[in-house]
Order: structure tokens, then sequence, then C-alpha cells
């Protein structure tokens, strides 16, 4: 029997089938992770207004903490909505270009986010092992400078994802994706035809992104713990270890969620689908959700406007 009688031929949409073993619980699911796609947007928001609009906040950190923001929001938004169009109104179908699209962005977006946790670890290691050049080394110019090559890195690393499923595949074993959004391996394992290139360069662009950020933002922070160990003062190795809360633990949030996602999705053969399906989810939702909290509860200059805003 020829490839074409066994499988589908380009298809032009595909459907999403959210989360298998689920199903019939989905419409509960789709309320808690609505309430923290609303509040990281509310959230990031507010956020974004209260660095725009005080001129105090007009400095590397902050601005770095508006790109993270602005990052979350786009990834959380790129998402939600067709999650719960899935879950609530019962509307799995999705274009096959479509899909592709949400599956750049989505990865786009996190490799975009991972590179500017590195910016941030960076610039808190010369903030605090070199206080005294920091305005001098970390100026607005190169702050604009690092967003635009953590967006062009992440753009054109996760492109030729793209590329390779839309013009390598024409056969499809169904049309059916066991997910609840456009996950990279979700796709590629729909085809009736040769994925290994596919599985290798995905392996490639998670290990270049993850395996470059995760080494130098685990250098930059044992440079700063070193640094400050050495510090005399027991109230200014509490003052800059303070400075460096908020980022470790969204750090420490971000690429933990991740790792385990990435594992338990390539070899937890044994780890029940629905499982891999909402640890994924959450690990996409739980940074937007989880980083506007922090940063509001352990930034001072950022608590004290927050305070204000709510108070005026």
């Amino acid at each position: 029997m020829s490839i074409s009688n066994i499988t589908v031929f380009m298809p032009s949409v595909l459907t999403l089938i959210g989360i298998p073993g689920l199903e019939t619980v989905q419409c509960w699911i789709g309320i808690p992770l609505c309430v923290m796609y609303l509040i990281a947007i509310i959230g990031n928001s507010m956020l974004l207004i209260i660095i725009r609009s005080e001129c105090s906040l007009h400095e590397p950190m902050y601005i770095f903490v508006g790109m993270l923001g602005v990052t979350d929001i786009a990834l959380a938004t790129t998402i939600m909505p067709k999650m719960l169009g899935i879950f609530w109104f019962r509307v799995p179908d999705i274009y096959f270009d479509s899909c592709l699209l949400q599956m750049w962005l989505i990865h786009t977006f996190q490799g975009i986010e991972s590179g500017i946790l590195l910016a941030m670890a960076v610039d808190r290691y010369v903030a605090i092992c070199y206080p005294l050049r920091h305005a001098a080394i970390v100026t607005h110019r190169l702050v604009t400078q690092i967003g635009a090559v953590v967006t062009l890195r992440a753009a054109f690393l996760v492109a030729p994802c793209l590329i390779l499923i839309k013009f390598r595949f024409q056969f499809y074993h169904t049309t059916i994706i066991s997910h609840c959004y456009c996950e990279h391996m979700a796709i590629v394992k729909l085809a009736a035809e040769n994925i290994r290139v596919n599985k290798i360069y995905g392996l490639f662009v998670a290990f270049t992104v993850a395996g470059f950020d995760l080494t130098f933002i685990t250098l930059s922070y044992a440079q700063i713990f070193s640094t400050v160990f050495r510090l005399p003062q027991k109230e200014a190795r509490l003052k800059a270890f303070n400075t460096c809360i908020a980022h470790m633990c969204v750090f420490l949030q971000f690429y933990l969620l991740a790792f385990f996602s990435f594992f338990t999705h390539r070899f937890g053969a044994h780890v029940p689908p629905y499982i891999h399906i909402l640890f994924s989810s959450l690990y996409l939702l739980v940074p937007p959700f989880f980083n506007p909290l922090v940063y509001g509860a352990k930034t001072k200059q950022i608590r004290i406007h927050v305070v204000k805003l709510f108070s005026s």
C-alpha cells in the first residue's frame, strides 16, 4: 500500500485535543489557568506602567524587568486564548500554518526570556563586583543592544524548526495533536517521514540556548557570592544579597520547570501523557504569573511604587 493511502497529505487543519485523559475535566482545569493568566497580564502590566512612569526606575536592572514583563505577557497570550477555546468552547481545530506560527512564537519567547535572565545576572555581577564602573559599563545603549541581540538570537535559532517542518514533511500519520498548544516535538511526531533531522536540530537549539545561558548565569552568581561573602560588614553582605534574591527566585523557577518539562517529554516513557501536558503548560504559565509577584514583593523600589499606586 502506498504512503498516500495510509497517511494525510499536507493537512491544512490540525486538531488539538487538550489534555489526553482529562478531557472530561478540562473545563474545570481552565479556571485556575485563566486566573493565572489574568494575574500575569495585570501584574506584568502594572510593572510596566510603574517602570515607565517613575524616572527613578529607568535603570538597567528595572529595564530588564520591564523586558521580562513584555515577554511574559506575549508568551502567555500566545497560548492561553487557544487553550481556553479548547477547554471551554470545544474549538480544537487550528490551521496548520497558524499552528506553526504559534510554535515559533512560543519557543522564540522562551529563548528571549532565557536571554533576559542571563542579561540580568550579568548586570547584577557588574553591579556587585564592579560597583564604581557599573554605570559606565551597563549603559542604556548597551541594554538596548542586548535586548535586540537576545530577540534576534531566539527568532533566528527557532525559525529553522518551522522551515524544517513546513518544507520537509508532506505526509502525516494523523492530524490530531495530543496537546493543548502547538509544541515542536508534538507536531514533528505527527509526520510519517524521517524526523531525525528535526529532533537533532530541536535538541541543538535547546542545548545551545539553555546551555549557554545557564552556564554564564551560574558563573555570574558564583562570582557574585564569592564577592558578597568577602565583604567585611554583615549589613553590606545582606544588602548586596537582597538585590539578587528576586532574580535568583525567577531564574530557579524558570529553569527547574524547563528541565523537568524537557526531560519528562523526551525520556519519561512511563509518565502518563497528562502529566507531560500539565507540566509543559505550567512551564509556560508559571513564569508570567510568578515573576511580577516576586519583583513586586522582593524589590523594595518597585514595592514602594506599587503601594503608592494602590493608595492613590
